[in-house]
């Protein structure tokens, strides 16, 4: 019965973890905490968020609170919703890149980001006791069914100033024939409707909404074959990839290459400084925010163009607490995390779409081209099943590099001249996620064995 309560918020599997009473008791804990005004809810598709959202707007309603749903929409959909319409706060029903077989929600506040550990604190101990509203009255409010939050989407990124002018131009101007992956989920209508936007050929390999996953639905290497193969096939620029909630993008360059995850970072953050003539800065350099396992090449593009970096723990919610204390002008995550406070604070595919169009068309570049302009790092990623004490195993790993630079506060990161690597246990699932990265494969093979070695025998 694998269920997981992080700051990533509720994830947990179907039919015995996510019961309808948990459903109800965390949305019933999670509204005690919000200020007036309506929640806004989504979905990312997956057939049973079909019977989670009846559940989790009907407990909204007995608190006496208006719910506005979106139906299926990416989690930056909802996100941005939130904030446009200064609503009391808004819940993301999605397991993210987790397989068909788990669902979760997602919490977000009244500023439109998720909950902190603060609140999530708050609402656990809410959950715990019982603490809810529910009313005693006659009348709830009606949900109301709003259909045109894609499409606001949409528009909010595309008038965005970084996109405006000659940049709007030039990349209707390359008509981009783009094939996209959205699992059948959240994506599916969101990014080709931003494509269309920008005048691009757009081939929808699996965008139908249903929630069935093709294929295991984190847009990681190993499950992006067939979009390789109808990149290729349609002799398309680029794939896009992204996850059952579209909050991550990953893009196969026009060989049917998967540049890789930590590739959209940072050519967004690329993009980003190469035109921070069109942001308004807050700070005397641009500042960039990501978390401790995003690759090094992030600091070196940051190094090109004299902006600061500061690294943040992994979730969501830590980089956009440090970008909003730093006033950054980008950030994001690894993992294929786009945030862009220009737009707002959240994790967003479209938002990185738009990004990466505009390097490739300012500067005439296809995306292998643009891709090996970047500087060059080998990261392998593992994740080892771990039940034993977690503070012994750190403590082992320690122990196996003691030249090494010691950060702590996200697992342990052990950082070298050259290299570096990081044990954590997941936000979002029952494992330890072991990172390393280096200048060749071997190298970060040899680092990531090590820790592995490790975590095998606790």
């Amino acid at each position: 019965m694998p269920f997981i309560r992080s700051i990533s918020g509720l994830r947990a599997t179907l039919g015995d973890g996510l019961l309808p009473n948990v459903i109800t008791n965390y949305v019933a804990a999670y509204e005690t905490l919000l200020p007036r005004g309506e929640v806004i809810v989504g979905f990312d598709g997956r057939p049973s968020g079909n019977w989670i959202q009846q559940i989790v707007n009907a407990t909204l309603q007995a608190c006496g609170r208006q719910v506005r749903f979106l139906g299926i929409v990416p989690t930056p959909t909802v996100q941005l919703s939130v904030e446009q319409r200064k609503a009391a706060g808004g819940i993301s029903i999605t397991a993210s890149h987790n397989s068909e077989e788990w669902n979760g929600l997602k919490f977000i506040n009244k500023e439109g980001v998720f909950f902190d550990l603060i609140e999530n604190t708050r609402m656990w101990k809410a959950e715990k006791f019982g603490v809810f509203n529910f009313k005693n009255q006659l009348k709830f409010p009606n949900i109301i069914n709003e259909s045109e939050a894609i499409n606001n989407h949409v528009q909010t990124v595309y008038n965005l100033p970084l996109f405006k002018g000659e940049a709007n131009k030039k990349i209707k101007n390359r008509k981009f024939k783009i094939v996209v992956d959205a699992v059948n989920a959240s994506g599916s209508k969101a990014i080709p409707m931003l494509l269309k936007k920008f005048g691009c050929d757009v081939i929808e390999l699996y965008c139908n909404s249903t929630g069935i996953f093709p294929h295991p639905p984190e847009p990681i290497n190993q499950n992006l074959n067939l979009l390789s193969e109808a990149v290729k096939k349609h002799n398309a620029d680029l794939g896009i990839a992204v996850d059952p909630d579209a909050d991550r993008l990953v893009l196969i360059d026009e060989k049917g290459n998967p540049i890789g995850e930590e590739r959209t970072i940072t050519l967004a953050v690329e993009t980003v400084l190469s035109n921070i003539g069109k942001f308004k800065l807050a700070t005397k350099e641009p500042v960039v925010v990501v978390n401790q396992s995003t690759t090094r090449a992030v600091e070196d593009i940051c190094e090109k163009y004299g902006a600061v970096l500061e690294r943040s723990a992994v979730g969501e919610i830590n980089v956009v607490k440090q970008m909003k204390k730093s006033k950054a002008v980008i950030g994001g995550e690894g993992s294929g995390g786009v945030i862009l406070p220009a737009c707002h604070y959240g994790r967003d595919s479209l938002v990185g779409t738009a990004l990466i169009l505009n390097y490739l068309a300012m500067n005439d570049f296809s995306l292998f081209e643009a891709n090996n302009k970047l500087p060059v790092y080998s990261m392998i990623k593992k994740r080892c099943e771990f039940n034993g004490d977690l503070n012994g195993f750190y403590n082992a790993v320690i122990e196996q590099f003691p030249n090494g630079k010691l950060i702590k506060g996200d697992g342990i990161k052990i950082v070298f001249p050259e290299s570096w690597v990081q044990a954590r246990a997941s936000n979002t699932e029952p494992i330890v996620r072991i990172i390393a990265e280096d200048q060749t494969p071997k190298e970060a093979k040899a680092l990531v064995k090590s820790v592995m070695k490790i975590c095998e025998k606790k």
